[in-house]
Parts: C-alpha cells; sequence; structure tokens
C-alpha cells in the first residue's frame, strides 16, 4: 500500500490524501470506521488518472459524494475511497445545465434558480451529489432525476468515456444502468425550461419547509431508510406495525417519520443494521410486505 500511495502523490497534491481516515466524518449517519485511503481528487484529469492507477494496480476503490445514502461499517473500507467533493464544475447553455457528478443538488439548484430555469426544484433539498441522484435516480415529491437528464457522460470498466441518453440509462423507480455495471458518472446534461424567479423560489422554499416540518432532519440518518414497496408507503407501514420510537442501542425508528432510521448520538452499524432487520422482519409478519433498503451498506463486515 506504502507504494501505491507514492504513486497517488505523483498525481493528487498534498493534503489531499488521508490514511486511515474515519468514514463517519464524511456520511450523514455519522457512522463508520477507517478506509486504507481517502483521496479528493481537485479536478477531472486527476480523477481519471487515479481511477486508471488503481485499476492497473488491482486496488479496490469506492466512490463517494456526499456520503448520504451509505452506512458504513466499524471495519471501514479497504482499498481506496475517492470523494468527489472538488467535482462540481458548472456550466449553463440555454435551458440545458451541464454538471460535473461532485456538485450537491442544493448547489445546483441555486444555478437552476440564478438562471431562471425551473424543474429541479424537487432536487434542491435532497442532500446528496448529481452522481448519487443518477446512480439512484432519486426523486422527491413526483419528479425524480430521469424527467430533467438529458444525457450522462461515465467512465466504463475498460476506461473509455461514454455519453449515454436518457433512455439508454434505464431508469426506474430507484435504478439506473450504473447500478448494473462497474460505471462511474462524471457529469450529465439537464434540461430544464425558463421559469420566473421568484415562482422557483417560493417553489424551493415550500419544498424545504415540507421537508423540515416531516423528516428527522436534525438527527444524522441516510435518507429515507427503505424504498417504497409497490402499492404501499414504508413509513406508513412501520409506523403501523408498532414500531414507531423502536430503538436498538443508539438507532431509533425516528418518531417524526417511520420511514427514518436515525442515530440518536451513538449508534453503531450494527445497531442500525439489526434495526433494519427488525423492521423488515416485524413488517413482513404483519402484513406480508418485503422492505428493500435504499440506503447503501458498504465496507469490512
Amino acid at each position: 500500500m506504502i507504494e501505491i500511495i507514492d504513486k497517488l502523490k505523483d498525481i493528487i497534491p498534498d493534503g489531499k490524501i488521508y490514511l486511515n481516515e474515519p468514514m463517519k466524518k464524511h456520511t450523514s449517519f455519522k457512522i463508520g470506521g477507517p478506509a486504507d485511503v481517502l483521496v479528493i481528487p481537485q479536478n477531472r484529469d486527476e480523477l481519471l488518472n487515479v481511477i486508471s492507477l488503481l485499476r492497473k494496480e488491482n486496488i479496490p476503490f469506492f466512490i463517494l459524494g456526499n456520503g448520504t445514502n451509505l452506512l458504513v461499517s466499524e471495519k471501514g473500507i479497504r482499498g481506496v475511497v475517492i470523494k468527489l467533493s472538488s467535482l462540481k464544475n458548472v456550466i449553463v447553455e440555454g435551458d440545458t445545465i451541464i454538471v460535473e457528478s461532485g456538485a450537491p443538488l442544493s448547489y445546483i439548484a441555486n444555478v437552476a434558480l440564478l438562471h431562471e430555469l425551473t424543474g429541479f426544484e424537487f432536487a434542491g433539498g435532497i442532500p446528496g451529489t448529481l452522481g448519487g441522484a443518477i446512480v439512484m435516480n432519486a426523486g422527491a415529491y413526483g419528479p425524480e432525476m430521469k424527467d430533467v437528464v438529458e444525457k450522462v457522460e461515465v467512465l466504463d470498466e475498460e476506461g473509455n468515456i461514454l455519453v449515454l441518453a436518457n433512455e439508454e440509462m434505464r431508469f426506474s423507480y430507484r435504478h439506473s444502468i450504473i447500478q448494473e455495471k462497474d460505471w462511474i458518472v462524471l457529469k450529465a446534461w439537464l434540461n430544464l425550461s425558463k421559469g420566473k424567479y421568484e415562482e422557483i423560489k417560493s417553489k424551493i422554499e415550500e419544498l424545504n419547509a415540507r421537508r423540515k416540518e416531516k423528516q428527522p432532519l436534525e438527527y444524522p440518518s441516510a435518507g429515507s431508510t427503505f424504498k417504497r414497496p409497490p402499492g404501499y408507503y414504508a413509513g406508513k407501514l412501520i409506523e403501523e406495525a408498532g414500531l414507531k420510537g423502536y430503538s436498538i442501542g443508539g438507532a431509533k425508528v425516528s418518531e417524526k417519520h417511520c420511514g427514518f432510521i436515525i442515530n440518536t448520538g451513538n449508534a453503531t452499524f450494527y445497531d442500525v443494521v439489526n434495526l433494519i432487520e427488525h423492521v423488515q422482519k416485524v413488517v413482513k409478519e404483519k402484513f406480508g410486505v418485503e422492505l428493500i433498503p435504499e440506503i447503501k451498506i458498504v465496507g469490512e463486515k
């Protein structure tokens, strides 16, 4: 690993390579052990060169956005974590926003507002990055990423750069083709439409107020814990199963919104995993409905 670190230092400037970095510092759940190495590329070339090096040396790596949909194990992540937080360039061309995958959705929503472009308001309060939102076709209050994505630039497993049109992305509920492949989102073209500043601003404020009222934003979590089962709402099923406020260790089913499992302060990875499994078991027994986690569980078990 020392040899790899030396090679990484040739690509990435000092101060952007971290050894044994606690992942709890990089996830919204505030849970997770150390990554062997965490790197923060400062631009696209650095990202491509890092990935090329790691693939050539057969070093496992994990792509990290804002860490808002992740539960990382206490044992951490082996290999290299590549955090995309510096890759957030945005270009506005008419009604189209071209944006790098590390850009926060809230940042993109603000750019759209400033240019009086409507259609992205739904994503402004989702606490993730563009790349992660595309991978899982994130959505809120009806619209999803598939409704605004025109095309996506990805890096494939062979190191080729591909541009996929919306219909090639195989978007469906919380799914895209990226989940089926060893591909990495580099940037995307978002197709919006002209609107009025005050109306766009008002819509963003309205959705943010709804989130604040309905969701336990005051606690660390990874957002909605479960996908919406066909014909049901996960939070409603969990509440009707009598699990509102149910806790294991520091992990708890939110009393504000039962679709969220929150970290009340000292939750461990296993507290959360055990609570997820308990909720799944009780809901299956009572209603015959299988709850599938929406959050991604990663790291050494």
